[in-house]
Formats: structure tokens, C-alpha cells, sequence
């Protein structure tokens, strides 16, 4: 099946997508929610995450109320600007761009816009597509599987030269990471959630769906960071979210 998907190029360009922060009572910590576009030398777009549902931009307090969020934290900011489409839009880019959507894992922070683009396969772990339905917040699953082709991850696979997909269940069934690999700036390791941020590491990541598959899946990816003097880009860091760079602008 990952025949099918193969990308045509090599990677050229990555962009951090900027769709909000949000407050976790615990901590408390200031986390920004971020997706990732990673441009190839094909002209290929692949799209990773989309942030919250769109109801947050309209209304984040009514939103949190109906998901019963407050119970984990709070919205601090998520504008019209922290959108897939507006965050595409400042790298001179458009919904209709995106080659192919990769869906890191299936929560309410990462799956807001699974929907908005027809027509475009959304790879996933298998893990995650197996569900009734998209894990979204506390059991809810409140959001359908789009009707879309999905190719399906069920192990560590790479999608083109130099872009890595890695399977690392623990924070959720099917977790994803990826390695990607620029011009410029070499190896890029982009943990999602997988490893959320440095300190998850010390704390053993308590809290996670699978504690000991966090742990070994954690490790394993710093280990291949470390062999490749990768970069690393975390899913939710507090220290290093406010100095990263992001959407308009581009590692290459």
C-alpha cells in the first residue's frame, strides 16, 4: 500500500504551523499547538496535523464547554490566524496545494480540519484508523472518519528520500513521528506527541495511553536524533515554543 503514496521528491522546505496555544492545568504549562508543511522538490505539499476544530476560532469558551475540556486546561489563543488554510496562506500556499495529509494521531488538537480537504489521502497508523471513530477528548470520539483514501502506517517506513515516518504508540495507539531531511539544516526530528517535550523524558511519560511503549518509543527516536545529530522540533514544549520559527518562514 505505501507504494501508492510514495512521494516523488525529497524534501526542500519545512514550515512550523502556528494554530494556538493552550494552557494545561497541569504544570501549569503554556503549550503551543503546532503542524508541520514540508515541501518537496516535485512541488509536492504534505500536511501534518491541523490544530483544533473550527468551532474553537468561533467560540473557544462555548467550544470547551461542549468537549468538556476545562476539566485539562483552557484556550489562550487560537485567532482566524492560527487556521490550517490561514497558516498555509502565509507561505504563499492554498488548501489546494496539499498533496497528501498525514495525521500524527487522532486527538482534538491535531484533527480539527481532518475534513477540509477533499479528495487529499490522509495517511495514518492503522492503530488509529481502526477505531470507531477519532479518539478527539476523553472518550467522546465526537468527530467521523472522513470519507478519504488512508493509506495505512503499520510500521517505521520512508515516504520518500530523506522523510521518515515512525510508528511510536505510547501517547496514543497509533502514534506517529517523522525524520526529515533539508538541504541546509540536515536531519529534522519532528516528535509530535510522541515525546511532547524534553522534560516527558524524565517524568517517564506518566500519563500516556501506554507508559512503557512511550518510554521505549521515546528513547528509540532521541536515539536516531542523536546518531544523526537530527534537530529536534517538540509536539507541545513550553521552552521552546515561544523562540521557534514558524509559518511564514522555513527551514530548508
Amino acid at each position: 500500500m505505501m507504494d501508492q503514496i510514495l512521494l516523488k521528491g525529497k524534501p526542500i522546505r519545512l514550515a512550523v504551523l502556528d494554530y494556538g496555544l493552550f494552557r494545561v492545568h497541569s504544570g501549569p504549562r503554556d503549550v503551543g499547538i503546532c503542524g508541520f508543511a514540508v515541501q518537496t522538490d516535485a512541488d509536492e505539499l504534505v500536511l501534518i496535523d491541523t490544530g483544533f476544530p473550527a468551532k474553537y476560532v468561533a467560540d473557544a469558551e462555548a467550544a470547551t464547554a461542549e468537549d468538556s475540556l476545562g476539566s485539562f486546561g483552557r484556550v489562550l489563543r487560537i485567532t482566524p490566524e492560527n487556521t490550517s488554510e490561514a497558516q498555509l496562506a502565509k507561505l504563499g500556499l492554498t488548501t489546494a496545494d496539499v498533496t497528501l495529509m498525514i495525521q500524527s494521531h487522532t486527538h482534538i488538537d491535531h484533527v480539527g480540519d481532518m475534513d477540509g480537504f477533499p479528495g487529499v489521502p490522509i495517511l495514518i497508523a492503522k492503530a488509529e484508523r481502526d477505531l470507531p471513530r477519532p479518539l478527539y477528548w476523553s472518550g467522546k470520539q465526537a468527530m467521523e472518519w472522513p470519507a478519504r483514501d488512508y493509506p495505512l502506517v503499520t510500521e517505521d517506513f520512508s515516504l520518500a528520500t530523506g522523510f521518515e515516518v515512525l510508528l511510536c504508540p505510547g501517547h496514543a495507539p497509533g502514534q506517529l513521528a517523522f525524520m526529515v531531511n533539508l538541504p541546509d539544516t540536515g536531519w529534522v526530528l519532528l516528535t509530535s506527541d510522541a515525546i511532547s517535550r524534553a522534560a516527558e523524558i524524565d517524568e517517564g511519560f506518566a500519563g500516556s495511553w501506554d507508559v512503557p511503549l512511550a518510554v521505549h518509543h521515546g528513547a528509540r527516536i532521541m536515539q536516531l536524533a542523536r546518531e544523526r545529530d537530527a534537530f529536534v522540533i517538540y509536539g507541545h514544549s513550553p521552552q521552546q515554543w515561544p523562540s521557534l520559527r514558524k509559518s511564514p518562514n522555513w527551514f530548508t
